[in-house]
C-alpha cells in the first residue's frame, strides 16, 4: 500500500506538472484509490510539500542526473521528487522513503528503471543537506518561485516582495467563521478552550479566528450542524465590506464554492443570488449552504453574459473576479506551476469584461465590492482604476484613509495578520 501510495502521489505530481491539472482535481482521484484515511491524509501532505519545494528538489535531481527523463520515464523524475521531499521535508525514516519509492516504479509501469530511482535516491541520502544546500545557491531556485512571477513581485512590491514570497513558501493556518445565526464569535472560543482546541481571534473581523493548530474541522464543535465554516480571514471581509442589509436583492457573482454568499446571508435576510460559470463547483455551494440552513439562488451562468438575468437590479453585488490566484499560494503550491505569464492579461481583460457587465446590473446607488486573491495590480489597483476612468457615473466608496481615484483598492499581502493575499475595492453607482 506504501508503495502504491507512492505511485499515486507521482501520478498527482504528473496531472499537475504535466497536464496542467489542478491539485482540487488531481488530488482526490488519487485519494480514492486508497482505503485508510492516514494514507489519504499522507498522500495530500506529500502533495502539496512536493509542489511546494518543487523547483529546489528539481534543482537537487538534476545535480545527481547525467541527463534529463524524458517522455514515458518522465513519471519517474515527479516519483523522485516525491522521494526527495520524504527524505528532505518529512518524517518519515530514509529506509522507507527510499524502499517504497523504489517499490512504486513497477506500479508506474517502469520497473526496469527501479535501479536509477534507487541509486538517485540513495546518492541524495549520503549526500545530505548539503545538496539542498547547492541547489538554493542559485537565488532564482531559492525562492522556489517561477522567474516570471518573482519579476512580477519584484515590479509591485521593490521594498518587500522577499516577504511575499517567504509568506507564499509557508504553510497557512486554518481560519474559521463563527456563524452568526448560531451564536457569536465568543461563545463559540469558549466552546472550543472546553474542548482542549486553542484559537486565536482576529479583532478586525466580526466572526473570524484561526486555530493554533489544524484540527480535522468535522470534529470541532457543532461542524456538522453549520455552527463553524472553513474561510481564511482575508476572505471574510468580503461580506464585511458589502455590508448587506435585510430585504436586499444581493448578487454574489463568480460565488463557488460558497463562502462569501453564506457570509452574507448569516449577516442578513437578503435575497442572494449565487452565480457561476461552473455547474460542478456550484454542488459545493449548495452543500455549504444546506449544512448551514442557509438559502440562496443558485444560477449556473457566465458573469460576463446577462442572458440569465430576469432584469431585476442588484441592490449590492459581490464580484469576487477570476484572477491569478497568487494571493493565495501557500494553500495552493500548484498555482505557480499552473499560471504562466501571458495568463495575467487575458484575466485582466476578462476580469474588465465581467465588471463591465455586473455594472449594467446595479441599481442607482447601488455598491459594487470587486475582490480577487490575486497580488498583482493588473488585476486589482490598475484594473479599478481603468474602470473608474470609463464608468461616468462609478464613484469609489474607501476602504482606507489613503484611497483615491489614483490608487483605489485596499491591498492585503499574505501572511499580513497571518492571512491570504487578497484586493478589495468598493464602487458606488451614483444616483
Amino acid at each position: 500500500m506504501s508503495a502504491k501510495l507512492r505511485a499515486q502521489g507521482a501520478r498527482v505530481l504528473s496531472a499537475v506538472l504535466d497536464e496542467g491539472k489542478s491539485l482540487n482535481e488531481a488530488l482526490p482521484a488519487a485519494q480514492a484509490s486508497l482505503a485508510n484515511p492516514k494514507d489519504k491524509a499522507l498522500l495530500q501532505a506529500l502533495c502539496f510539500g512536493a509542489l511546494r519545494q518543487y523547483r529546489l528538489l528539481e534543482a537537487a535531481i538534476d545535480q545527481l542526473m547525467d541527463k534529463p527523463l524524458k517522455g514515458k520515464t518522465r513519471i519517474l523524475q515527479r516519483l523522485l521528487v516525491l522521494g526527495l521531499y520524504q527524505l528532505y521535508f518529512s518524517r518519515i525514516p530514509a529506509h522507507a522513503a527510499v524502499g517504497e519509492t523504489v517499490a512504486a516504479a513497477p506500479l508506474l509501469g517502469q520497473g526496469k528503471l527501479k535501479g536509477l530511482v534507487n541509486g538517485v535516491l540513495r546518492n541524495a541520502e549520503r549526500q545530505g543537506e548539503a545538496l539542498l544546500e547547492k541547489a538554493a545557491k542559485n537565488k532564482a531556485v531559492a525562492t522556489l518561485h517561477p522567474d516570471w512571477l518573482i519579476a512580477r513581485l519584484k515590479a509591485a512590491y521593490p521594498s518587500n516582495w522577499q516577504d511575499v514570497v517567504e509568506a507564499n513558501n509557508q504553510q497557512a493556518p486554518l481560519w474559521l467563521r463563527v456563524n452568526s445565526r448560531q451564536g457569536d464569535k465568543t461563545q463559540y472560543l469558549d466552546a472550543l478552550s472546553q474542548a482542549g482546541i486553542e484559537a486565536v481571534s482576529e479583532e478586525s473581523l466580526t466572526c473570524g479566528f484561526y486555530l493554533a493548530e489544524a484540527q480535522d474541522v468535522t470534529a470541532l464543535p457543532g461542524f456538522a450542524g453549520g455552527a463553524v465554516s472553513v474561510q481564511d480571514g482575508a476572505a471574510q471581509f468580503a461580506a464585511q465590506l458589502l455590508a448587506p442589509v435585510d430585504g436586499e436583492r444581493i448578487l454574489d457573482a463568480c460565488a463557488a464554492p460558497g463562502g462569501k454568499t453564506a457570509h452574507i446571508l448569516e449577516l442578513a435576510d437578503a435575497e442572494v443570488t449565487a452565480l457561476d460559470v461552473s455547474e460542478q463547483r456550484l454542488v459545493r455551494v449548495q452543500e455549504n449552504l444546506a449544512r448551514l440552513k442557509l438559502s440562496a439562488k443558485v444560477v449556473a451562468a457566465d458573469a460576463s453574459q446577462r442572458d440569465w438575468w430576469d432584469g431585476k437590479a442588484f441592490d449590492r453585488i459581490l464580484l469576487d473576479a477570476p484572477c491569478s490566484a497568487t494571493g493565495v499560494i501557500r494553500r495552493h503550491p500548484d498555482i505557480r506551476w499552473l499560471r504562466r505569464d501571458q495568463d495575467i492579461a487575458e484575466l485582466a481583460a476578462l476580469q474588465a469584461r465581467i465588471l463591465d457587465n455586473c455594472w449594467q446590473m446595479l441599481k442607482p446607488g447601488g455598491t459594487l465590492l470587486y475582490a480577487t486573491c490575486s497580488v498583482l495590480p493588473q488585476e486589482n489597483r490598475e484594473q479599478v482604476k481603468a474602470f473608474l476612468a470609463r464608468t461616468a457615473d462609478a464613484e469609489l466608496l474607501p476602504i482606507r484613509d489613503d484611497e483615491s481615484a489614483q490608487q483605489p483598492g485596499w491591498q492585503l499581502l499574505p501572511g499580513q495578520n497571518k492571512m491570504d493575499g487578497f484586493f478589495y475595492a468598493r464602487v458606488l453607482k451614483k444616483p
